[in-house]
């Protein structure tokens, strides 16, 4: 017993000093060696996608490879350390007003912005309305268009009715056809096609390849709200970086990508989940994995790779306690960062923050809702409402 008095507190008292003294970073995630032999380490070689007979007229592979770019979007480093990774985003200029043309283009050739919705698991309702509202407050609607794919169909839906009559150049739904999309890819009438899961992720992993390939543009999960105008990253194509940890075999996030119409790196990511082993449900397989997969084919063949995002571009909530966002369903801390270092009200810190990055990632939290006067309903929902508003205006004025 007196044993126990003594070693308790002393065990107590040695934990609370080194987590005051030190910042340590734990994570422990196991993973099968013969998985990661065969699935991640093993360098197969390319199909061919990039040899100029196989690219698509479609696809201008001297630009897209080696054009030059007006901004950088790969940092090179982890951006860990501070407000590094948002002061990053800050350094991509918005889109000049110069370079957007007032003229009419036609929807077809408008930037393609695609994102999807399950019928059979949630019906889509004001929750999902939001990133509609994101969407078409912080996006040109006389450049670009977005299209809801869905497994069911939409056209029934009250609210996504109003958002067809408001924006008929901007917004389009269409049904997914696994079959049709996959035409002239190696998955052309595989089995792999007719995949799907309860989560969603395999079947939407899926989809956001085919799409791009087929339409070219950009993809946004239906569980992100954008804070400004995507256009400025889109001289390259890109995945996002999963968060600020640099996980080994996942460090590739699709919620946010952007690729040309028959792209040879879509081409060659289907060649890879032709001769890989059928995605498990409910994995990132034909996602996180599949990307770093490509990855590293591309840089040992000499073939420039796609960029990748910084994790804050999208996804500011992943990283440490000291510098993640906050957490958007739950009340504003009354401490931290963001209410001791950065004023979080309008014009500060947090504001200043959320105007630098693209988006905010809600990681399928659909049961959860947005606190009343919280920062996310201060600084984002209302925001988009009033602009909407205004936006409404001008098209009327302009009828």
């Amino acid at each position: 017993m007196t044993f126990a008095k003594i070693t308790i507190p002393i065990v107590v008292l040695s934990i609370f000093f080194t987590f005051a003294l030190w910042d340590p970073h734990i994570e422990v995630t196991f993973y099968s060696r013969e998985w990661v032999k065969q699935e991640v380490k093993t360098l197969r070689p390319l199909s061919g996608c990039f040899s100029p007979e196989r690219v698509s007229p479609k696809y201008n592979l001297t630009d897209a490879l080696y054009g030059k770019k007006k901004t950088t979007v790969h940092a090179g480093m982890p951006l860990r350390l501070g407000m590094d990774c948002y002061d990053f985003a800050g350094t991509i200029p918005p889109t000049s007003m110069d370079d957007v043309s007032p003229a009419y283009i036609h929807p077809e050739d408008r930037v393609q912005y695609h994102t999807y919705w399950r019928t059979d698991l949630a019906p889509f309702g004001e929750r999902q309305e939001w990133m509609l509202k994101s969407f078409f407050a912080t996006q040109s609607v006389n450049s670009s268009r977005l299209v809801l794919w869905s497994n069911g169909d939409l056209s029934g839906n009250t609210i996504l009715q109003e958002y067809l009559r408001s924006y008929p150049d901007a917004f389009l739904l269409r049904k997914v056809d696994f079959l049709s999309l996959a035409v002239g890819t190696a998955l052309n009438d595989r089995d792999l096609l007719r995949v799907q899961d309860q989560k969603a992720w395999v079947d939407g992993d899926l989809l956001r390849l085919l799409v791009l390939w087929a339409y070219g543009g950009v993809w946004v999960d239906m569980d992100t709200l954008l804070t400004r105008d995507v256009e400025p990253l889109l001289e390259n194509e890109f995945v996002t970086q999963w968060d600020c940890y640099d996980k080994l075999y996942v460090p590739f996030n699709g919620a946010l990508m952007h690729f040309r119409q028959h792209s040879p790196y879509l081409c060659e990511a289907f060649h890879i989940m032709n001769t890989s082993a059928p995605p498990r449900a409910g994995s990132t397989d034909w996602g996180a994995t599949l990307y770093l997969k490509l990855w590293r084919r591309l840089v040992v063949s000499s073939i420039p790779p796609f960029s990748v995002l910084p994790f804050c571009f999208s996804d500011g909530r992943s990283c440490r306690l000291d510098n993640r966002l906050p957490d958007p369903f739950e009340p504003d801390p009354p401490s931290g960062i963001w209410t001791e270092g950065m004023r979080r009200e309008e014009g500060g810190g947090l504001d200043n923050v959320l105007g630098k990055v693209f988006g905010v990632h809600l990681h399928n939290q659909w049961a959860k809702t947005f606190p009343k006067g919280g920062w996310v309903d201060r600084l984002l929902l209302r925001r988009y409402e009033k602009r909407l508003g205004s936006l409404d205006g001008q098209q009327a004025r302009a009828k």
